[in-house]
């Protein structure tokens, strides 16, 4: 008699994820589907979520969708423990009109998107550094604070004749603000036009002041940290504090899951795209990838431009070759995407690890 070892069960996960619940589904390695569970958004459920798909055998990977969002919690946890995870993308339509959508379908979907290794990627890293970037960066981008500027600005205008004209002393926004702090209105006539509208520009311009505070205070705290996380990149000529934050976000702190400098410039919207038509070859811009690292890449060009005696040596030589002035800026975007590259993941390797 030969005993014969039993094969360890390998099992593919994946989980449709929402703000309370994440729904998972478990498939063997022959893609045989062998069960389906949701489980709570908390420390508790992922730990069940976990011991469930560990309890049909050896995790191999999971596949998670919103890996950035609703599963960023999820996604830690399972990193902290071992377990690979793939970031898949949602259904196709086509799928979707052929079964339907349920949490569970979707689930399903996932793991076999992960069991094929079909459109998944290595998420991001949210354990870091870069992480807390990205967070002290989303409270500095203030739209009230523009929302405010718009609304004081139509306010100036629609403002009495008198009001306006002691305004018009200042051109600038920034200006004419610092005048309407300074506005003292009869709180007892606020019925007459002119006091109202002192009133809502002081207190417009008394809302822009303190978001400016807000602003730089951050702006303190987040220089410190891009310039440890990035010394290289910030070194780099018209590279600011902000463009090289936004660049790191956009790579992610494990940088290495972009397989190349050309895979970090169609993250950044900066690899170019064939038109070419008859025995004329040309190429236009990416409408796709990151449209605010893109734009971090486009003012770097411009800062360039203007301060960079090289760039416009390079700029006016493309210009006699017929490129016009859009596809220049395209070139030196792109060019930017490739040594910024370089210098970020030689500066996200030096960062100590844990």
């Amino acid at each position: 008699m030969h005993s014969m070892k039993q094969q360890v069960r390998r099992v593919v996960g994946g989980v449709d994820s929402h703000a309370d619940t994440h729904q998972a589904a478990a498939l063997d390695e022959r893609g045989r589907l062998l069960g389906s569970k949701s489980f709570a958004v908390s420390a508790a459920g992922y730990r069940e979520l976990l011991a469930w798909l560990a309890s049909f055998g050896l995790i191999e990977r999971v596949g998670v969708e919103s890996t950035g969002s609703y599963a960023a919690g999820l996604t830690r946890h399972l990193l902290a423990e071992g377990v690979r995870v793939l970031e898949v993308n949602q259904p196709h339509a086509h799928t979707r009109r052929r079964r339907g959508k349920t949490d569970a379908i979707d689930a399903e979907l996932a793991a076999r998107h992960a069991l094929s290794r079909a459109s998944a990627v290595t998420p991001k890293q949210t354990s870091g550094i870069v992480e807390s970037i990205r967070q002290l960066r989303v409270a500095r981008n203030m739209k009230s604070r523009s929302a405010a500027i718009v609304q004081l600005g139509e306010l100036v205008r629609t403002a009495p004749s008198e009001l306006r004209e002691q305004l018009a002393i200042r051109s600038t926004v920034k200006g004419k603000a610092a005048l309407c702090r300074r506005l003292r209105p009869d709180t007892d006539r606020l019925g007459e036009p002119a006091n109202g509208a002192k009133l809502a520009l002081r207190s417009l311009a008394g809302r822009i002041a303190r978001l400016d505070d807000e602003i730089a205070q951050l702006d303190g705290q987040l220089a410190p940290l891009v310039a440890t996380a990035a010394p290289r990149t910030t070194a780099l000529l018209g590279i600011s504090t902000g463009h090289a934050g936004q660049l790191l976000i956009t790579a992610g702190q494990n940088i290495d899951r972009l397989h190349s400098e050309a895979a970090f410039a169609a993250l950044c919207g900066a690899s170019p795209i064939p038109i070419a038509s008859g025995k004329r070859g040309r190429y236009r811009l990416n409408p796709g990838g990151d449209r605010q690292a893109n734009r971090a890449l486009h003012m770097i060009a411009v800062c360039r431009l203007r301060h960079c005696p090289k760039t416009r040596a390079y700029a006016h030589r493309r210009s006699s070759e017929g490129k016009t002035k859009k596809e220049i800026i395209r070139c030196l975007k792109r060019y930017i995407a490739r040594q910024t590259y370089a210098t970020l993941r030689d500066d996200l390797r030096s960062l100590p690890i844990g």
